[in-house]
Parts: structure tokens; C-alpha cells; sequence
């Protein structure tokens, strides 16, 4: 168990390498093609960060037909929406409070509200239409529905780029140059780019397999593997930037890359699932995406009210969280 453990430790090291490299090259990728934090926080760092998760569905369902595996697809599919909207929001929430001091705005958060607005609005819409499909039987019209997600997320990538306002402020100079003493090139920030999501990718891999050991050396089911244990491990990536870029003060790109995840997870890995399998859903997934939405609506009314942001609707996700943690335990134990 030990050797399982050091080796969740180590992988855990990579993955917040990775993401400091990942941020700092994403935003001066941003820099040189010239768009804003939209586009980049949404876009760029979700669409990213997201790999790690997105394949570990992909190859449960797509090349290991047997039936936990794609019990274990689609549990990580519904799963990592539901800890993107509670654990990372409660992250992100965390971290305002702890790095208050530092910060330039202190407890209040400077985001461009129409655009978190915008993405929890077709999160909500395209997460419950996702999740209501497993409720019809009509296979015709749960293909239209997956088409219908995937057209929803291109229509999503088309308002972003065309409502992208330049906001970035400075940036910290490229590692790859400091480093190396280069000029920070187009090709140079690529580098950096693929080699700290390589480095994401192979230490959510590592992190998932070793603590995929732990489970089974103490019992753990494979539902409470699929949907809790993975996508916490999967979802370190999205954490972890949202920390560096709140630490910073940037806040747009810290909720931007959660909330951006949170649009593709609920259109591209959904509309997978319901092409791919025959997409039903127990009462544990349907409870984990009740509560999803329900957290990510707390966070919109709450700007819609105050027109402002500040870690306490996020902080709430937390809630939202242990509440379907105790529900799970509560069933296996009676």
C-alpha cells in the first residue's frame, strides 16, 4: 500500500508542476493570438485541462465493453460535472480567502459576470437536457439530443471568441525563456503548452491507477469509485490552475476555466455516452446532477442579485458536495 501511496504523492507533484506551466504558457499563448480572458479561461485552459477526464470515459466505453467498465464511463462522465460545480467552486472559494491578503481585490472577485453568467446558463440547460435523455426510450431522439449538445458546444466556442474582450493583465515571464534564455516564439509557448499537458495527463493517469489500488486493498465500490474517488483525481488539473490564477489575482481565468469545463463536460463527454452506451442512469448519477445544477444556480442568482461575486456562493458548493457524499455513505451503510 505504501509504494501505492508515494507514487499518489509524486503524481500529485507532477500535476501541480504541470499546471504551473500550463497556466503561465496558456495566458502568453492568449498574449501572441491576441484574444482575451474569455477565450482563454474558457476555451483554452478548460478545453485543456479537461483531457485527463474526458479519456478516462472515452476508453472505459469505447475500447473495454464490459459492463463495470462502462458503468465506470459513465459514472466519471456524470461525475466530473458534479465535482466541477461543488469541490472546484469550493476551491476556488477557499483560495480567495486564504490568498485575501495578497490579492489585489481582496474577498471581492474581478470576473466579467456576463460571461460566468453565460457559461453556468448553458451548463444548466445542456447538463439537464443530457440528463433527462436517459429518461427516453426512443433511441432516434436520444441521437438527435446528443447531436443537439455537440452543435450546442460549437455554438458556445462561436460566442465566446465573438464576445472575447482583451483583459489580460501582466504576465509573468515564460518559464521556457527564463530558462532557457530564449525569446518567448510561438513555437517556444507550444512547447511549454504540450509539455506541461503531457505532464497533466500522465499524472492524472498515475494518480487514477495508484488510487484505483488503494480503493480495492480497502473495498471501496466501483460507483463510489467512479463517482467520487476518480473525479477528484481527474479534476486536479481544473483545481489547481484555479489556485495558481486566484493566488494572482486572476480571477476571470480561475472561474473561467471551471465554468468552461463545466460547458464542455456537459455537451461533448455527455453526448459520448448517449451515442456510446445505452445511457442509463442510477439513482446515485441522477442525484449527483440534481445537485450539480442546484450549486451552479445558487452561484448565478447570486450574481444576478448582488451583480458581484465573492467566495460565499462558491464556498456553498462545499455544502453541496458533503451532502451527496453523506447520502452516498448512508445507503452503503444501511
Amino acid at each position: 500500500m505504501w509504494p501505492n501511496i508515494f507514487q499518489m504523492f509524486l503524481s500529485l507533484l507532477l500535476i501541480l508542476a504541470s499546471c504551473e506551466l500550463f497556466t503561465n504558457s496558456i495566458e502568453w499563448l492568449g498574449k501572441k493570438l491576441r484574444v482575451g480572458d474569455g477565450v482563454v479561461g474558457s476555451l483554452f485552459s478548460a478545453v485543456g485541462t479537461c483531457l485527463p477526464e474526458t479519456m478516462i470515459p472515452i476508453i472505459a466505453i469505447l475500447f473495454f465493453r464490459e459492463n463495470n467498465s462502462i458503468d465506470i464511463g459513465i459514472g466519471a462522465i456524470i461525475g466530473a460535472p458534479f465535482m466541477l460545480s461543488t469541490l472546484a467552486f469550493f476551491v476556488t472559494g477557499i483560495s480567495v480567502v486564504i490568498f485575501w491578503r495578497k490579492r489585489r481585490t481582496g474577498m471581492s472577485m474581478g470576473i466579467n459576470r456576463e460571461i460566468v453568467s453565460r457559461d453556468i446558463c448553458f451548463f444548466i440547460a445542456a447538463y439537464t437536457l443530457g440528463i433527462s435523455s436517459a429518461f427516453i426510450n426512443i433511441e432516434i431522439l436520444r441521437t438527435v439530443i446528443a447531436l443537439f449538445l455537440i452543435s450546442i458546444y460549437i455554438y458556445y466556442i462561436f460566442l465566446t471568441v465573438k464576445q472575447d474582450k482583451i483583459q489580460q493583465g501582466p504576465i509573468d515571464k515564460l518559464y521556457f525563456s527564463k530558462i532557457f534564455h530564449i525569446k518567448p516564439r510561438f513555437y517556444v509557448i507550444m512547447l511549454q503548452v504540450c509539455l506541461a499537458l503531457l505532464g497533466i495527463i500522465i499524472g492524472a493517469d498515475i494518480f487514477v491507477v495508484r488510487i484505483e489500488a488503494v480503493s480495492a486493498l480497502f473495498g471501496i465500490p466501483a460507483i463510489v469509485l467512479s463517482l467520487v474517488i476518480t473525479p477528484i483525481a481527474t479534476e486536479l488539473p481544473e483545481k489547481f490552475n484555479s489556485i495558481i490564477w486566484i493566488s494572482k489575482s486572476k480571477d476571470a481565468l480561475a472561474l473561467g476555466n471551471i465554468t468552461g469545463a463545466m460547458v464542455f463536460q456537459s455537451c461533448i463527454p455527455v453526448s459520448i455516452g448517449i451515442l456510446s452506451t445505452d445511457w442509463s442512469l442510477n439513482s446515485n448519477a441522477v442525484i449527483s446532477a440534481l445537485i450539480a445544477v442546484m450549486s451552479a444556480s445558487v452561484v448565478y442568482f447570486w450574481m444576478e442579485n448582488r451583480k458581484s461575486l465573492n467566495p460565499i456562493p462558491l464556498i456553498m458548493g462545499g455544502f453541496f458536495y458533503t451532502v451527496f457524499i453523506c447520502t452516498l455513505f448512508y445507503q452503503f451503510a444501511i
